[in-house]
């Protein structure tokens, strides 16, 4: 089984930028398709962004679409997650998650990060 973990959490003002990585070690992240996850505190994880093996195929939130871009890294080993313009709604812990197939469902995903704490400041 992959292991999975996240880095490039923090705390920014509203509007500004941050970029998480997701690095594997065990096995390339090359055979597996890639999600990011997220929840803030007292409400439910919910789907961020995810991205197919090949990295041709992508799926965002609408909550995050035309903000954040979910992409591969050319090591094979890394997936990325750059997020713009941030919300204070976009504070969370995210998490990184490996699966089969690209989805929004979290069932997908059967390896997990740890998380990396993002916060947003109004």
């Amino acid at each position: 089984q992959v292991q999975l973990a996240e880095s490039g959490g923090g705390t920014v003002q509203a509007g500004g930028s941050l970029r998480l990585s997701c690095a594997a070690s065990g096995r390339t992240l090359s055979s597996s398709a890639m999600g990011w996850f997220r929840q803030a505190p007292g409400k439910e994880r919910e789907f961020v962004a995810s991205i197919s093996r090949t990295g041709t195929t992508t799926y965002y939130a609408d909550s995050v679409k035309g903000r954040f871009t979910i992409s591969r890294g050319t090591a094979k080993n890394t997936v990325y997650l750059q997020m713009n313009s941030l919300k204070p709604e976009d504070t969370a812990l995210y998490y990184c998650a490996a699966g089969l197939m690209a989805s929004a469902e979290s069932s997908a995903f059967r390896s997990w990060g740890q998380g990396t704490q993002v916060t947003v400041s109004s």
